[in-house]
């Protein structure tokens, strides 16, 4: 499989995995919680990952238009479920879309931005952007299955 298609497949099993993971939560306002150790909630995670997402993707190399406020990934609060599978979808057509029009070629070209010290490829980059997708879906998964359930014994 050429690295471009690896990475579509990719993107939109983790994309998918993380709409299942919202729709997943039994008490949709856990889905906010926070508590001593966690920090994060899953949906300001769901909001980093969306937001990061169509920055680098959708608007760096798909030309979107996306303006990211990365600040409101965190602070806000109680977003309906709805609203965030809304925005979960949206971000893997961008995603899929951008990384479609990608040559294997293109893989090597210097990416627009500098995230990191210094310049890397479009490639790495995208390779970063799985690791990090999956990174927060993990942390996802972990915050459900902690709070979530917990939340359903202690009412």
């Amino acid at each position: 499989m050429a690295h471009c298609e690896t990475l579509r497949t990719l993107f939109n099993r983790d994309l998918n995995k993380l709409k299942l993971e919202i729709e997943s939560y039994k008490n949709e306002a856990k889905i906010w919680t926070i508590d001593e150790q966690i920090l994060n909630s899953a949906g300001n995670l769901c909001l980093h990952l969306i937001g990061n997402l169509n920055t680098y993707i959708g608007a760096t190399l798909g030309n979107s238009g996306y303006v990211r406020h990365r600040e409101l990934e965190f602070s806000l609060k109680n977003i309906p479920r709805t609203e965030l599978i809304t925005k979960i979808e949206k971000t893997i057509i961008v995603v899929d879309t951008a990384i479609s029009t990608l040559s294997e070629e293109e893989l090597e070209h210097e990416f627009p931005t500098i995230i990191f010290e210094s310049k890397d490829s479009i490639g790495f980059i995208l390779t970063h952007l799985t690791t990090h997708l999956a990174y927060h879906l993990g942390q996802i998964n972990y915050h459900r299955r902690l709070l979530d359930d917990i939340s359903m014994v202690n009412g």
